[in-house]
C-alpha cells in the first residue's frame, strides 16, 4: 500500500498528525480515513476505496494522463471525488498538465507539484514514484474510475441527508417548501451521476440529409472505406464507422489472408486516396509471420520459392520495393498472444488516441479471453462480441473481426450459413455485417469444387444493404485474394 507524508489535511481543513513509527502502511491509511471521517462530524468513516483511487492515479501516470484523463472528464470526475486529500492534489496536478497538453509522467508531474507547492505534501518524489509499482497494466482503469465516482456519490449523499436530517429537526417553515428544497438537492446529485446522452433528432436528421446529398452527388459512389474488392464494395458501399464486420470461415480457407489483403488495400496510398491507419490484432500469428505474408503477397512472390531460396533478380527487386512501401505504411500489428476484451479495448483506445486509427482488424474472436474464466464459454463469447461492437462505436471506426465456423457445412458439403458461427449466437446479433468465406460449391451436386483458386464470399447479413454472394480468386502460393474476372454469381 502507498502511504503519504507525516501530516495531511482533510477536506474541511483540519490537520491530521500521523505517527509513522508504530503503524504499518495499511494501519496509517486506516487512521487517516477514520480521522477524515470524524472531521466531517458524522461520527463514522465515510465510504471510500483508497485502493481504487491509487489504482486510477497509477493508470493516469502510466498512460501519461492523456487518454484516461479524458475519460475521467467525460464522466465528470473531479479532484473532490477522491477521498484522500493527497489523491485530490495529485489528480489536480494531472489535470493541470492535461490542460496544457503535457503527459503526466513522473518528471513533469514532479515539476507541476513543485509549482503547486504540494510535492512534499504528498510525500515527495519517493511517494510519487511508488505509484508506478502499483500496477502492471491500465486494464482496470474504467472499473476504478467507477468505484471512485460511486463512493464519492455515496459520501455526498451521506453529507446531504445528514444535513437534511439536522434541518428537519429544527425546521419551522412550510413543509411543502422544505420538501421541495430536499427534492431539488437530491435531484442535483442525480444530475451529477447521469451524463447527457440523448441528442436532439435534428442533429441526426442533418447528418442523414448530408449523406443523402453525398449519395445523390456521387451517383452511387462508395461512401465507406474501400476494401479494394469491387463486388464487395458495390454491395456494402464500403466499410463504415461504428460497424462490426464479422469475417468467418473454416480453418485454412484463407480468412487471415483475406483480412491482410484488405489491410494492404487501405494502408497503401493510391491515386486520389490517402492511406488509412490500421491496427491489426493477431492473437494467432506473430508479427514477423504476418509481415512475411504481407510482403510476399504485395510483391507477388511465391512464399515457397522464397523459403527454398530460389528467387530471381526481378523477384528480389519486387521484394525490396514492397518492403519500402510497407515500411512507410500506417499499419500497426499487436501480436499479444493472450488478451481479454478489456485489454484489447484499452490497447485500441490508446493507439487510436495517438494515431487516429481508421480500421481495426482482429484475428480472431475465439482467441480472446473472457474476463471471468468461471462462466461458460458461450457467455464469455457474448461478452467479447458486445465489447467489440462497443469498441467500434466508441472509436467510430469499422472493426473487422475474424471468427471460426463449426464443422457442419463441411460435413454436409454445403455453403456455410450464419447459424454456423461457432460458440455463440450473440455474434450474429451484434454484427452489422456477416461475411462467410467458403470454397466454391457446385449448386447442382452440392459438392465442393476441386479448384484451389476459387472462393466464395457470402454476405449473409447486412443491416443497411443487400445480402448475396461474391466470387473471389484465391492465389494460395501468394496467399492473396483478387477480384474474380469471370461471371458474377449475383445476389441470392
Amino acid at each position: 500500500m502507498l502511504f503519504m507524508a507525516g501530516r495531511t489535511t482533510t477536506a474541511t481543513g483540519a490537520s491530521v498528525k500521523i505517527d509513522r513509527t508504530q503503524m504499518s502502511p495499511r494501519e496509517r491509511m486506516g487512521k487517516i480515513a477514520r480521522d477524515i471521517g470524524a472531521s466531517n462530524n458524522i461520527g463514522r468513516t465515510l465510504p471510500h476505496n483508497l485502493e481504487a483511487e491509487q489504482g486510477l492515479l497509477a493508470c493516469l501516470i502510466m498512460d501519461g494522463g492523456q487518454e484516461i484523463v479524458s475519460d475521467c472528464l467525460s464522466q465528470k470526475l473531479t479532484a473532490d471525488n477522491f477521498f484522500h486529500p493527497n489523491h485530490q492534489i495529485l489528480f489536480q496536478a494531472i489535470l493541470e498538465l492535461y490542460k496544457v497538453n503535457k503527459p503526466a509522467d513522473l518528471v513533469l508531474l514532479t515539476e507541476q507539484l513543485k509549482t503547486m507547492g504540494h510535492l512534499e505534501t504528498i510525500g515527495g518524489v519517493t511517494a510519487l514514484s511508488d505509484f508506478t509499482n502499483l500496477i502492471e497494466t491500465t486494464t482496470h482503469a474504467q472499473h476504478w474510475m467507477r468505484v471512485v465516482r460511486d463512493t464519492a456519490m455515496l459520501r455526498k449523499l451521506i453529507r446531504t441527508t445528514t444535513s437534511v436530517a439536522e434541518r428537519a429537526y429544527g425546521y419551522d417553515g412550510e413543509l411543502p417548501q422544505f420538501i421541495e428544497e430536499v427534492e431539488q438537492t437530491i435531484f442535483s446529485i442525480s444530475e451529477e451521476r447521469l451524463s447527457d446522452s440523448g441528442k436532439p433528432v435534428r442533429e441526426a436528421v442533418d447528418r442523414a440529409v448530408q449523406q443523402v446529398q453525398q449519395l445523390i452527388a456521387g451517383r452511387g459512389a462508395i461512401q465507406g472505406l474501400i476494401t479494394g474488392f469491387n463486388d464487395i464494395d458495390r454491395m456494402t458501399f464500403g466499410l463504415h464507422p461504428q460497424e462490426m464486420i464479422v469475417l468467418a470461415a473454416r480453418p485454412s480457407v484463407g480468412k487471415t489472408s483475406f483480412a491482410l489483403n484488405i489491410a494492404e488495400n487501405v494502408i497503401v496510398p493510391k491515386a486520389g486516396k490517402a492511406p488509412t491507419p490500421t491496427l491489426f490484432f493477431s492473437l494467432e500469428m506473430g508479427a514477423d509471420q504476418l509481415a512475411m505474408r504481407l510482403l510476399c503477397s504485395y510483391a507477388r512472390v511465391k512464399m515457397g520459392r522464397l523459403r527454398d531460396g530460389f528467387v530471381d533478380g526481378n523477384e528480389q527487386k519486387a521484394l525490396a520495393q514492397a518492403a519500402q512501401t510497407l515500411k512507410a505504411s500506417p499499419l500497426w500489428i499487436d501480436d499479444s498472444g493472450f488478451l481479454t476484451i478489456l485489454e484489447l479495448r484499452a490497447k485500441a483506445r490508446r493507439m487510436h488516441a495517438r494515431n487516429k486509427i481508421g480500421l481495426i482488424i482482429i484475428d480472431y474472436l475465439q482467441l480472446i479471453a473472457g474476463t471471468d474464466a468461471r462462466v461458460q464459454r458461450e457467455q464469455q463469447i457474448a461478452e467479447i462480441s458486445r465489447g467489440i461492437k462497443a469498441m467500434a462505436k466508441e472509436l467510430n471506426v469499422p472493426v473487422i473481426v475474424l471468427s471460426q465456423l463449426n464443422r457442419e457445412s463441411e460435413r454436409e458439403k454445403r455453403r456455410p450459413r450464419i447459424s454456423d458461427l461457432r460458440e455463440s449466437g450473440s455474434i450474429e446479433q451484434d454484427a452489422d455485417v456477416v461475411m462467410l468465406l467458403s470454397r466454391k460449391v457446385d449448386d447442382g451436386e452440392g459438392e465442393f469444387q476441386g479448384e484451389d483458386n476459387m472462393r466464395e464470399l457470402i454476405i449473409a447479413k447486412q443491416r443497411n444493404g443487400p445480402i448475396g454472394s461474391v466470387p473471389l480468386t484465391f492465389l494460395p502460393d501468394l496467399t492473396r485474394f483478387e477480384n474474380y474476372t469471370g461471371q458474377h454469381s449475383g445476389e441470392e
